[in-house]
């Protein structure tokens, strides 16, 4: 899974930081009070709040970029959704905040949630659950094994090729493409599959254990990398 890195003071405005450092009870009540409360406070509260929810979803966004092959329009677009949706959630949940951390260490975790839920969407709808031939190439790092080693990675990656594609279920094989080699989120996957985190985690678990197996039984009888069980 993708976790969550919080913002160093670097990263935020003098305002976001002296919000952060301020005393928790008194930063955390004007939030409170500032959302339930009504008029031009609240709608200033509101609008700064969600300022702040825009840069942590395009902080975070920006920060899984790189292997998720995000760009400009994309990342502003996940970004601007995922603080939409947490400002949404928040103002409904707000009363049930019970200043046991700061309220905005609250808050984050509301769009870092939205976050990981709007890019696995985007992982669902524009990329493949199936590897092709070009995609399981990429997946050793062949270049940077030496040659002994890079033919033993071969070979293994053409095994767990075989037993993905012979020996897993139709369900199995594509929760573990999908899951442990595409990255896809797994609260995602579910959601979109219409089950739950418990069934796709047990399907992958049992995924995980035939290939094992499978390997073994080809003389291979080592734990699968992070890479190949993440």
């Amino acid at each position: 899974m993708l976790v969550y890195r919080p913002l160093v003071s670097s990263e935020l405005s003098h305002d976001e930081v002296t919000t952060a450092s301020a005393g928790h009870d008194d930063a955390s009540r004007s939030w409170v009070e500032g959302l339930q409360g009504s008029g031009r406070e609240h709608d200033r509260c509101v609008a700064r709040l969600h300022a702040l929810l825009v840069r942590v979803a395009r902080h975070e966004t920006l920060r899984r970029a790189g292997v998720l092959h995000l760009r400009g329009p994309e990342v502003d677009d996940i970004a601007q959704q995922a603080a939409d949706d947490a400002l949404m959630a928040i103002k409904a949940k707000v009363a049930d905040f019970r200043g046991e951390s700061r309220f905005t260490t609250w808050a984050y975790r509301f769009v870092v949630f939205e976050v990981s839920t709007k890019i696995g969407r985007h992982f669902w709808r524009h990329r493949p659950i199936d590897l092709d031939d070009a995609g399981w190439e990429r997946l050793p790092d062949l270049q940077a094994a030496a040659p002994h080693r890079a033919a033993e990675e071969r070979e293994l990656f053409a095994l767990l090729r075989r037993a993905i594609e012979h020996d897993l279920s139709d369900l199995q094989r594509r929760v573990f493409v999908a899951i442990a080699l595409n990255e896809v989120p797994m609260d995602a996957f579910a959601r979109e599959l219409g089950s739950n985190r418990n069934a796709v985690y047990k399907t992958l678990f049992d995924a995980r254990r035939k290939l094992r197996a499978s390997l073994a039984d080809a003389g291979h009888a080592r734990p699968l990398s992070s890479r190949e069980s993440a």
